[in-house]
């Protein structure tokens, strides 16, 4: 594995390290073309910041840091810079606009909410308990980001807990992945919900993910230094791959924003 495109750094408040200990961990173990893709920073219309995404007054130095390692490590490794981005259909046009404004060469989708942060009957993150009918919600907003065009790939696809109608998740998940083989966006195998043991990859999204053909790439997540390179979760991520037959891709296009 030479690529890693979903990267974070201490500037999203969740994560430690900075961007150039990520780099070199990565050069250290093979990494080629690496991407930062910290939490996209966003100002809703009641003023609320989000505390686990990059503060908006902290972009120029984020950009900043990643366009000086580029430079400086130019001849070991290739450096984007980019964002994690949700799709809220009614700040999407802004957000994209923003996303272009601070420079952004991709961005990735990580649809970790129902609704934005900013509202106070917000459905809650797609990871924690919630009524089970609400997986089509999730799978319309992914199906729409997949379709806007604006996203390289999709990060951890699979992260919506869901136990009820196993058709109703075969059904809803399949849209993921129908849209993700007709706009050739990949999904994620999610290196950090395999080093942390977490409820995803989920063995049946990834079952649909086959069976339908849609392209898979990996991603570290990383959120400590040492994840830049994490070699240890490949075994798990292969194994995904080689049961369900899964059609990876051997890089990462970007997608320019436009």
């Amino acid at each position: 594995m030479k690529y890693n495109y979903h990267t974070h750094t201490f500037r999203c408040h969740h994560a430690s390290g900075t961007e150039e200990e990520y780099v070199q961990r990565a050069v250290r173990g093979g990494i080629t073309h690496m991407g930062f893709s910290d939490h996209f920073p966003f100002r809703f219309p009641n003023g609320l910041e989000s505390s686990f995404r990059v503060s908006v007054s902290e972009v120029p130095l984020y950009r900043g840091a990643i366009e000086r390692l580029r430079e400086k490590y130019k001849d070991q490794i290739d450096i984007r810079y980019g964002f994690e981005m949700e799709y809220y259909p009614e700040f999407f046009e802004e957000m994209r606009q923003n996303a272009i404004d601070y420079g952004a060469e991709y961005l990735i989708l990580g649809q970790h909410f129902l609704k934005p942060e900013c509202y106070p009957d917000a459905l809650g993150s797609t990871w924690a308990d919630k009524p089970n009918e609400e997986i089509s919600t999730y799978a319309s907003l992914v199906v729409d980001a997949i379709r806007s065009g604006a996203f390289t790939y999709v990060a951890h696809p699979d992260i919506y807990t869901y136990s009820g109608d196993p058709a109703m998740y075969d059904r809803e998940m399949r849209r993921i992945c129908v849209a993700a083989r007709e706009c050739n966006v990949p999904l994620e195998i999610n290196f950090l919900g395999i080093r942390t043991n977490r409820f995803y990859p989920h063995d049946e999204f990834w079952r649909i993910a086959g069976e339908e053909g849609a392209p898979v790439v990996f991603g570290f997540d990383a959120h400590e230094v040492a994840d830049a390179c994490d070699d240890a979760s490949r075994e798990k991520a292969q194994w995904l791959v080689d049961t369900y037959h899964l059609n990876l891709q051997e890089s990462v296009t970007l997608k320019p924003l436009k």
